[in-house]
């Protein structure tokens, strides 16, 4: 029996009228506010800022966010265009550390302003062109996900992800959380235990709005509870995205990851990594080269403006970890699903 429909894919970005809309992502699920921007510095900001965030997501805001300094680059004196656009284009590209999708839409952004048959004038056309297939490609990656994920997933299951992997980190389906719409379209009894992902919530703000909104079953727990459902046989998969996996397997996600796949490997559940094949960085050929973003120390003593720890106290607020590809039980990808040595696979 189908149990519903999958829900339709979010407008987490849209280009409208020359400008970037964003679903800003700081004011969910208190409000559902949409940021237009005209600037490419904006685009920055707001990844920066986490107003956009995710790694597909972040990709596609800075192709987009390519298309407007390309236009204001077009303004200037014609031997300057193209160097000021590189340069706004090296910029767009340190928005942030980890996440390599962005890297990625960045380079095939650079093939266009590389190439000498687009002339100055064109070249904000043909970046939007670019732009909108990256973002079209990501939603059709999603949906493939989805499907091969969900045949991993038996008929009847509780299944427990980590920060946000929904349509809001993506182009609008999403990597993780597609693999539990795509189930739950097909009939299979799905649950979900989102745990909240300190020290900024996407659990509990993102991933639990995005799965009520869909009418499939959740359930919020702390962090700290997510190892002991899985010790105690509550869980039977854990399903995660991933900012950057090395061409080892080893797989950069949110903080907190490494702790649930250490619990899943001595549990003996199975751990899925669910990521798009632009989030691959083959020329990283371990963990242990992934640079991992530290943030302001004031995400970790401060919830919502209300201090929680005390003045002057020292902060580590490290955004990411990196889980060994050895606990890692697959990584699902729009390409199909890669099983360990992940060097023959993932290749």
């Amino acid at each position: 029996m189908n149990r519903g429909k999958a829900p339709a894919p979010l407008e987490t970005l849209a280009w409208r009228d020359g400008k970037l809309r964003i679903i800003d992502q700081t004011r969910l699920p208190r409000e559902l506010a949409i940021m237009e921007i005209a600037d490419y510095r904006h685009v920055i900001a707001a990844i920066r800022n986490l107003e956009v965030r995710g790694a597909p997501a972040i990709g596609i805001a800075a192709a987009y966010g390519a298309v407007l300094a390309a236009e204001e680059a077009v303004g200037s004196p014609s031997p300057e265009v193209r160097s000021r656009l590189r340069k706004a284009l090296s910029e767009l590209r340190l928005a942030r550390p980890t996440a390599v999708d962005l890297m990625w839409a960045i380079d095939r952004v650079g093939e266009v302003v590389d190439r000498t048959d687009v002339p100055d004038e064109g070249l904000a056309e043909a970046i939007l062109e670019v732009a909108r297939r990256i973002h079209c490609e990501d939603l059709d990656k999603s949906l493939r996900m989805g499907e091969l994920g969900a045949s991993l997933l038996p008929d009847e299951a509780t299944v427990l992800t980590h920060c946000n992997a929904g349509g809001l980190a993506t182009g609008g389906y999403g990597t993780a959380l597609a693999v539990v719409f795509a189930a739950w379209e097909a009939g299979k009894k799905i649950r979900v235990v989102a745990d909240e992902t300190r020290p900024l919530l996407q659990g509990a703000r993102l991933t639990a709005w995005e799965l009520q909104r869909a009418g499939i079953p959740v359930t919020l727990v702390c962090d700290a509870a997510a190892p002991w459902l899985i010790g105690s046989g509550e869980i039977d998969a854990v399903l995660v995205g991933s900012d950057r996996i090395a061409a080892n397997g080893d797989v950069a996600n949110k903080i907190g990851t490494l702790g649930i796949a250490l619990a899943a490997d001595a549990s003996g559940i199975p751990f899925y990594v669910v990521a798009p094949t632009s989030t691959l960085d083959p020329d990283t050929l371990s963990g242990e080269e992934i640079p991992i973003e530290e943030r302001d120390a004031e995400e970790v003593t401060r919830i919502f403006g209300i201090r929680t720890a005390p003045e002057g106290i020292d902060v580590r607020n490290p955004a990411f970890d990196v889980t060994p590809a050895r606990y890692v039980t697959a990584i699902i990808t729009e390409r199909g699903i890669h099983r360990p040595p992940y060097q023959e696979s993932l290749r």
